[in-house]
């Protein structure tokens, strides 16, 4: 069914693409991983071929005169190492939007501004992407029913965005879906680049602060994000941090980044950190080959991902991985 879907769509966007005033892009990236994994997922080791948030998506505009613009976005997940596609087809992206003088109005289904604002922002290594991203951001935006609007440049380099997702009256393990709100912030300064973001969702909620600098070929980045049941219900306030840091020279870039995450303040032994180093060769502008080393270090009584042993305590997952990323 997704085959014809796909063909379909295809010849639908190429025929429109013949308009003047319009313009329709495909594109996509594969990243794929060779991993060698111990206690993720399963206890022990194993060598695994990792599929790293892979997509393939459409996206459009129309000039409709005076300014006035509409656009669409729709994105698929797909699983390169077996050929899959996500259950939900188009579930990474569904976006119809006008645009003008006035900002950005947006619906449908899109990732969290505060999340873009913050956390991927300074996420330099594999796009937050995969075995290697950050485990300990916590994430309430609900990506799907939402009305959306971003400003215009207010000053220089500032631009605001707020969005709000309906509940629809839906009931999600036996809870009554209520409405959830995301708001963010960004402020480009040129070599310093400013972000805020905050959500709420429910009795969960967090707001996040992030700074990047670019001095040449360094590049610090920096969050802090403080959540309230972020990770579920009853568990209380939470503080994270996280630093990143790369160097960038000719084709080569070399990441590091460190995150940090406090116990919850109703359950103790909950704390975490995360470390990650990597090397990225860039091949060309849209293919490079990657290795990375990453580990998470979890308290007894929480696991912010890998394993538990039979006793129920959380083990700390360690991923070597070497790989390759292309954009098309």
């Amino acid at each position: 069914m997704n085959r014809h879907f796909i063909v379909a769509a295809i010849s639908v966007l190429a025929a429109g693409s013949a308009a003047a005033q319009s313009s329709v892009t495909l594109y996509g990236r594969l990243n794929l991983s060779a991993e060698h994994q111990k206690n993720v997922n399963a206890v022990g080791t194993q060598k695994v071929l990792q599929n790293s948030a892979s997509r393939i998506g459409f996206k459009g505009t129309e000039d409709l005169g005076g300014g006035l613009k509409a656009g669409f976005q729709l994105e698929a997940g797909i699983s390169a190492d077996t050929g899959a596609a996500s259950a939900s087809f188009f579930g990474r992206q569904s976006e119809v939007n006008l645009s003008g003088a006035f900002g950005m109005v947006r619906l449908g289904n899109f990732t969290s501004e505060a999340y873009y604002a913050t956390a991927d922002y300074i996420s330099m290594h594999n796009h937050d992407t995969g075995t290697s991203e950050d485990k300990l951001y916590a994430y309430l935006g609900r990506n799907i029913n939402k009305i959306a609007y971003r400003t215009p440049e207010l000053v220089k380099g500032l631009t605001l965005e707020a969005a709000v997702s309906a509940g629809e009256g839906v009931r999600d393990g036996g809870v009554t879906r209520t409405r959830s709100y995301d708001a963010a912030a960004n402020w480009n300064l040129g070599a310093l680049q400013l972000g805020a973001g905050y959500e709420k969702n429910g009795s969960a909620k967090q707001y996040a602060v992030r700074a990047l600098y670019e001095m040449g070929p360094v590049v610090l980045g920096a969050y802090f994000q403080d959540d309230t049941n972020g990770y579920g219900p009853g568990l209380g306030n939470r503080k994270t941090y996280r630093v990143s840091a790369a160097y960038n020279v000719g084709s080569s870039e070399f990441h590091v980044n460190y995150g940090m995450a406090d116990d919850y303040s109703k359950l103790r032994n909950s704390d975490a950190s995360q470390w990650t180093v990597g090397y990225n060769y860039n091949l060309s502008k849209r293919t490079k080959v990657y290795a990375f080393y990453s580990t998470v270090d979890n308290s007894s009584n929480f696991s912010y991902f890998g394993a538990t042993n039979s006793r129920g305590q959380a083990l700390d997952p360690r991923i070597a991985a070497v790989g390759v990323r292309h954009n098309f």
